[in-house]
């Protein structure tokens, strides 16, 4: 199958873990693929793993001067934007919530919450002018049943769902789905602050709190993505996507 043939996705966060998923997943159903990644090493590899169908691009989603760089090279490659994922995310440590300081907080805020408002207002305009197309967010089951010790990654993932609903609404008439993901705890390089520290134990305790017994990967997070970037999800939009494995029942 090809379900995203002719389609260019751009995938902010995309040097590991969840965005690495997407972007490998998204170009083997077809798609182009422009790898954001503060990481510009770990950027460059998984671009060079997918092949021509992708390129790599450093960019701090944080600014929006950046973000603009990453949109120009985008067009410059490709020509167009169908879908954009704002996967790039950043948390604290599992703790006290008066312990985070306000630079760690100022930070969640920037890439969770400000680095979407600046995909919206570099990327709308062009999708709107091709017709159409879908926004995504990697948001979190702690915007839905925040788990305790994570009381500003929970707020800021809160955020990006309400952000989504928001969006879709305004941006229906512009054919510019809007969509978000909530997954679980999952094996990628910020679980151990999710958890505050990693150990045989730990694990035991989370995967516990999940129904189906495990943690998220990122080829679950994929395939749920490329569903919701793809021609079958048309009618979808505004949708919080739980991919949690019964977590938030």
């Amino acid at each position: 199958m090809a379900r995203l043939k002719d389609k260019v996705a751009v995938i902010t966060g995309a040097a590991s873990g969840f965005g690495e998923g997407m972007a490998k997943r998204f170009a083997e159903e077809g798609a182009k693929v422009v790898v954001a990644d503060l990481n510009a090493k770990g950027a460059e590899r998984v671009a060079g793993e997918i092949g021509k169908a992708a390129i790599a691009v450093q960019t701090d989603v944080s600014q929006r001067s950046e973000f603009d760089e990453l949109i120009e090279v985008t067009m410059s490659g490709f020509g167009r934007i169908d879908v954009m994922v704002n996967n790039a995310g950043y948390t604290h440590r599992n703790g006290d919530m008066l312990a985070v300081d306000e630079e760690v907080f100022d930070l969640i805020t920037a890439v969770n919450m400000k680095a979407i408002y600046h995909a919206a207002r570099s990327v709308v305009p062009i999708m709107e002018a091709q017709g159409g197309g879908s926004i995504i967010t990697t948001a979190s089951t702690a915007g839905l049943r925040p788990r305790p010790g994570l009381t500003w990654y929970n707020a800021s993932k809160g955020w990006a769902i309400t952000a989504t609903k928001s969006m879709a609404v305004e941006l229906a008439p512009k054919n510019i789905r809007v969509n978000c993901l909530c997954p679980v705890a999952g094996e990628t390089g910020m679980l151990a602050q999710f958890m505050g520290e990693d150990t045989p134990q730990m694990r035991a305790k989370f995967r516990a709190s999940i129904p189906l017994g495990r943690l998220s990967t990122p080829l679950d997070i994929a395939n749920a993505a490329l569903w919701l970037a793809s021609d079958e999800a048309a009618f979808i939009t505004g949708v919080a996507l739980e991919v949690d494995g019964g977590r938030c029942i």
